[in-house]
């Protein structure tokens, strides 16, 4: 109920401001720059590869750009305002960015795009998981949820078959609001599809190849889409939108006796872990000798990263060759 106070707030602010400065800078005009929005960083990084040389010309933001958690991420006055008045909003369109439904209610840009990617991706959604020896989520209100229908897992770009499906989407947005330079986006999304497809062939092979079937990871498990893609299997302390920061000691010690069981090597955790979840359940296994080691989920980069001109791609070739090194 806070956040809803907070976010209500935030809108009516931003609503105050669009009013001040007036309806007429909504909506692309031929003069204007083509104005996008992202929420997390794989939707904006698509973007950027689908403008290609045009990139300079479009008027991108990307609001989780200082590493934010989408889970509990607050947008700013300003972030609704930008949403306001934009050409074309991505979202992931699941239970932790609700608040963009509130958002666009209040757009002044009636022929804005907007595109989810869980609607994009359709039947390939996945419902959340609970699979046996995670740790549930402590509700409080577990029957209003319930009430609203399925919860999806968010991770949806996780899957480079999925993000083959979601590039394309946005390529097919692009070309619609800017036709000017609609061929120049499709061959852009031509030669990035190409690596795309080389990226899922590079997964496939290391599927084929790997010695050891299971991951298992002391953390929030994020990667559902990737595993059921490439066949392996997976055991984790939380589900990928999960809230919990500590594993009960029933969840350490199934994690752990799962490690002696399977004989594995490795507990994974995520980016942003201190891993102390991770080194406990070592520290329970008979073993006790089982590595480390990180996996990101792409979800979001700090300016910093950015900067430095990490890509999505790049982010899942680097998980490419931990694997490598952690199944082969």
């Amino acid at each position: 109920m806070v956040r809803l106070k907070k976010l209500t707030a935030l809108i009516m602010s931003a609503a105050l401001a669009l009013g001040a400065v007036g309806c007429g800078s909504a909506g692309k005009s031929d003069n204007s720059k083509l104005k996008i929005v992202c929420t997390i960083f794989p939707e904006y990084d698509w973007v950027r590869e689908l403008l290609g040389d045009k990139a300079e010309d479009a008027d991108v933001t990307y609001l989780l750009d200082k590493g934010a958690d989408l889970h509990n991420f607050q947008p700013t006055a300003e972030d609704i305002m930008k949403i306001s008045v934009c050409d074309l909003f991505i979202y992931v369109g699941g239970e932790s960015d609700k608040w963009t439904q509130d958002a666009l209610k209040e757009a002044t840009n009636k022929d804005m795009k907007t595109l989810s990617l869980l609607d994009t991706v359709g039947s390939a959604a996945k419902e959340e998981e609970v699979k046996e020896g995670m740790q549930g989520e402590e509700e409080e209100h577990g029957m209003e949820e319930e009430e609203e229908g399925p919860e999806y897992d968010e991770h949806v770009w996780l899957s480079v078959k999925n993000a083959k499906t979601i590039v394309s989407a946005i390529c097919d947005d692009l070309t619609e609001l800017d036709k000017e330079n609609a061929e120049e986006y499709r061959k852009n999304l031509e030669a990035y599809t190409a690596e795309l497809d080389a990226l899922d062939k590079d997964f496939t092979d290391l599927a084929a190849s790997a010695s050891e079937k299971t991951l298992l990871f002391g953390d929030r498990f994020p990667f559902r889409y990737f595993v059921d893609d490439y066949g392996f299997d997976y055991y984790a302390a939380f589900v990928g939108c999960s809230a919990e920061t500590e594993a009960s000691f029933e969840t350490i010690a199934f994690l752990a006796g799962k490690v002696d069981e399977l004989g594995l090597d490795t507990v994974y955790t995520i980016e942003g872990s201190d891993g102390s979840i991770a080194q406990s359940i070592v520290n329970s296994s008979e073993k006790k000798s089982a590595k480390i080691v990180q996996l990101d989920s792409a979800q979001s980069v700090s300016d910093e990263k950015l900067k430095e001109g990490t890509t999505y791609i790049g982010i899942m070739r680097s998980n490419l060759e931990v694997l490598k090194s952690t199944l082969s």
